[in-house]
């Protein structure tokens, strides 16, 4: 089965940025976030989606 949830640092690893730009960018709606309690986990798939369309620019 594939990963559909990240950790914030994961997600800023995978993109190649620190976590205080990720927290802007769920800030600014740019990646997508749930909360599962406490915890804020990112969608993996927003996260690609950033990356492609953010190639193209």
């Amino acid at each position: 089965m594939e990963t559909m949830l990240c950790s914030i640092p994961e997600a800023a690893q995978a993109l190649g940025i620190g976590r205080s730009k990720t927290y802007q960018l769920l800030e600014a709606g740019k990646l997508e976030a749930i909360f599962i309690g406490r915890r804020r986990l990112v969608r993996v798939a927003s996260v690609k989606a950033f990356a492609e369309k953010e190639g193209q620019s």
